[in-house]
C-alpha cells in the first residue's frame, strides 16, 4: 500500500481546483525517489524542521534584541505564528496546506542575527548587498548539507514561496501568496504584544480609526485579517484581502515602524550591532581560515568570493553566537594555571 498515492488522491477530491496539487509539482533540482509515506511537500516541511538552520532560529532576534524575558517572541516562535496562520488560511480557501506549512517554516532561514538590524548591516558591508529572502534560498539551496546532498533539494514550489515572500516578491502558486500574507499578520500583531509588554506602547495608543476596522486586542485583529483574506478570495484564482481591512492594515504596519520599529528604546542597541558584526566581517574578511573549516569546505565550486562566504557564516549566526564569537576573539582572556 502507498499512502503516498492515496495522500495525491484526496488531494483532488478535497483541493480547490487551483490549488497546488503534489502529484504536479515541478519537482527537485535532483530527482529522487518518492517517499511511499509523504507527499513531496510533506516531505519538504520534515526536512526543514529537522535543518540546523531552523534550529537555530530560536535564538535569533524578531524585534527586541536577545530578548531575556520568557514571552518575547524569537525569529523561531515568529515562523511558527506564521505557519499556524498560513495553515488556517489555506485550509479555508481549500488549498495546499502542506505546501503552505513548508514554505511558512522555511521563508526566515536565512534571517541574520539581531532581525532586521542585522540584515542592514550586511546589506552595507556586502557589496552586492543581503536580502534575507534570497539569503533563506541559498540556505535550502546550498549551505545546509547531509550525506546524501548539497541543500535540502526541495520542490520548485516551496523554493519559490520561500523567495518570493517579502517585498516585491510574488509567488507563482496561490499558496506561496497566502504565506506573504501571513507573514505580514503575524509580525504586525505579535510585534504590537511584544511592544505592550515592552512598555513602548499601550493598546490604547492604537489609532482608533484602525482598531474600530480591525478590532481592539490581538485575537480580533488576527480574526479579521483572516476573514477578510478568505472571504474576498475564497472560490477565485486570488489570494486577495477585502480593501479597507487591507489599508488598515497596511496603515497599522506603518504605525508600527513609526512608534515601535524606530523606537530609540528599540534602536538603542543598533549601534553596538552595527559595530559588533562589522568587527566580525572584517576579521574573517582578513583571513579566511579565522572561519572553522567545515564551513569553509562547502566552498568548493569556485562560483562564491570572499565576501559570499563570510556574509554565509555570520548570517548563519545566531545572537547569543555572534556575541560570543565577539568575546573569544577581542576580548583578551584572563590568565589560570
Amino acid at each position: 500500500m502507498n499512502l503516498r498515492v492515496e495522500r495525491e488522491k484526496l488531494e483532488h477530491k478535497m483541493l480547490f481546483e487551483y490549488a497546488t496539487f503534489a502529484d504536479s509539482t515541478l519537482g527537485r533540482k535532483t530527482e529522487e525517489e518518492k517517499c511511499n509515506l509523504r507527499t513531496d511537500f510533506q516531505r519538504d516541511r520534515d526536512r526543514i524542521i529537522h535543518s540546523k538552520s531552523f534550529r537555530r532560529l530560536k535564538h535569533k532576534t524578531q524585534v527586541f534584541i536577545s530578548p531575556e524575558g520568557d514571552h518575547f517572541r524569537t525569529r523561531l516562535t515568529h515562523t511558527l505564528e506564521v505557519s499556524q496562520i498560513g495553515r488556517t488560511i489555506a485550509r479555508a480557501l481549500r488549498l495546499n496546506e502542506d505546501l503552505v506549512e513548508a514554505i511558512a517554516l522555511g521563508h526566515d532561514l536565512g534571517h541574520t542575527p539581531f532581525g532586521h538590524s542585522g540584515e542592514a548591516v550586511l546589506n552595507e558591508l556586502k557589496s552586492s548587498g543581503f536580502i534575507h529572502g534570497e539569503q533563506s534560498l541559498k540556505v535550502v539551496d546550498f549551505l545546509e548539507r547531509s550525506d546524501k546532498r548539497i541543500g535540502l533539494n526541495l520542490t520548485d514550489e516551496v523554493r519559490d514561496g520561500i523567495v518570493n515572500h517579502s517585498g516585491s516578491g510574488n509567488a507563482k502558486t496561490l499558496e506561496g501568496k497566502i504565506i506573504k500574507f501571513a507573514d505580514r499578520i503575524a509580525y504586525i500583531n505579535h510585534d504590537i504584544d511584544d511592544a505592550i509588554r515592552a512598555g513602548i506602547i499601550s493598546e490604547a495608543s492604537l489609532p482608533k480609526e484602525l482598531t474600530k476596522v480591525l478590532g481592539n486586542t490581538s485575537s480580533q485583529r488576527i480574526n479579521k485579517m483572516i476573514n477578510a483574506l478568505v472571504e474576498n478570495s475564497y472560490g477565485k484564482a486570488i489570494v486577495e484581502m477585502e480593501e479597507e481591512v487591507y489599508e488598515a492594515t497596511m496603515e497599522l504596519r506603518q504605525y508600527m515602524f513609526k512608534n515601535v520599529y524606530m523606537d530609540s528604546v528599540v534602536k538603542s542597541e543598533e549601534i553596538k550591532i552595527k559595530r559588533l558584526l562589522t568587527e566580525l566581517y572584517n576579521f574573517y574578511m582578513e583571513d579566511l581560515s579565522r572561519i572553522p573549516e567545515n564551513h569553509l569546505s562547502l566552498y568548493d565550486d569556485r562560483t562564491h568570493n570572499n565576501e559570499d562566504i563570510v556574509s554565509d557564516y555570520i548570517a548563519g549566526m545566531t545572537d547569543t553566537y555572534a556575541k560570543k564569537q565577539l568575546k573569544n576573539i577581542f576580548i583578551p582572556k584572563g590568565w589560570s594555571i
